[in-house]
């Protein structure tokens, strides 16, 4: 496929997990979590694109999460922006072929995300911070992504590596076709 078409599509399952964000995993939670999609689908186009378009993706669709449901404007772009950054950090220096890597890569991300989004916050909105009750929403936060991503692993290694051949063209399996 070619770039813009895979971008397209990105824009539109971004849309897509906003809208499942918004409304089905809001009747979905466990002890009253959700799970961070976003974080997920940020990760997942960082890993099997350019790091560009993850940290560009995690930018523009944190704007715009911010502008919908947050108080401040920026915190979750720059988180996702974090998240985008750690997944080319991650192409880079480890393997994604090996689905116990890639479930380790979706905690750190979405540790990295909620830490520094609530840090954040607490600083610009000025609320006291309750260590112990953040830790538990966090580590069910974190279950739960894992959770998602090993149900869904096959159609996200799929997907990966269509945009990897698409966006990288590096690998040995198209050097040659």
């Amino acid at each position: 496929m070619k770039k813009t078409t895979i971008t397209i599509l990105l824009i539109v399952t971004f849309f897509i997990i906003f809208y499942l964000q918004a409304n089905l995993f809001q009747v979905f939670t466990i002890a009253g979590v959700m799970p961070n999609l976003f974080v997920i689908f940020i990760l997942f186009v960082s890993l099997s694109s350019n790091g560009a378009l993850g940290i560009s993706f995690g930018v523009m669709g944190g704007l715009m999460i911010d502008l919908v449901y947050s108080k401040s404007i920026g915190i979750t772009a720059v988180m996702l922006c974090l998240v985008g950054y750690l997944g080319a950090y991650f192409d880079r220096n480890f393997s994604k072929e090996n689905k116990i890597t890639i479930i380790i890569m979706v905690a750190l991300a979405t540790v990295l995300f909620e830490f520094g989004y609530y840090i954040l916050n607490s600083v610009i909105v000025g609320f006291e911070l309750e260590i112990f009750y953040f830790i538990k929403i966090l580590l069910i936060e974190v279950l739960y992504n894992i959770l998602l991503v090993i149900l869904f692993y096959p159609l996200i290694q799929k997907a990966g590596y269509s945009m990897d051949r698409t966006f990288k063209r590096n690998n040995i399996l198209t050097r040659y076709f």
